[in-house]
């Protein structure tokens, strides 16, 4: 049986909230202290996203099967204001991690008190749960 890795995400209801987390403002001090007991770090989706695009453009865009749909995610306002409100919680420096360390996490990350963050979700690696590379818009020709 396969062992999955796991990733915990969170995402949060306005703007503002996402500026203070990016600053670290102090108002989120229990936000960072749960990730501080983890080893975490998180890291805002619209800037992964972006760090992606700009590295693919760096070393060439053939080898990055994702580079379309990501560039186009970005460059579209309502995407970038959603993925700006959603966080990726890397645990020593990893994307993925073992689901003990998920678990644990998850429960601090939803044992917060009510408007520091919103929504928390936990993604697997398991690919039947994924969705797949998204097809070129030229491949169907």
């Amino acid at each position: 049986m396969a062992e999955w890795r796991y990733q915990v995400r969170f995402d949060v209801d306005d703007p503002a909230t996402s500026e203070a987390i990016r600053q670290k403002a102090p108002a989120f001090t229990p936000l960072f202290e749960v990730l501080a007991r983890h080893h975490a770090v998180v890291k805002c989706q619209f800037a992964a996203f972006a760090d992606y695009v700009a590295t693919a453009e760096k070393q060439g865009t053939e080898n990055n099967p994702l580079y379309e749909w990501t560039k186009a995610t970005i460059e579209n306002p309502s995407k970038k204001e959603k993925y700006l409100k959603s966080f990726t919680v890397y645990v020593d420096d990893q994307e993925v991690y073992d689901g003990k360390i998920a678990d644990a996490l998850e429960a601090e990350l939803r044992s917060l008190p009510g408007g520091l963050i919103g929504r928390v979700s936990r993604y697997d690696t398991n690919p039947a749960n994924n969705p797949q590379t998204p097809k070129r818009p030229d491949a169907a020709r």
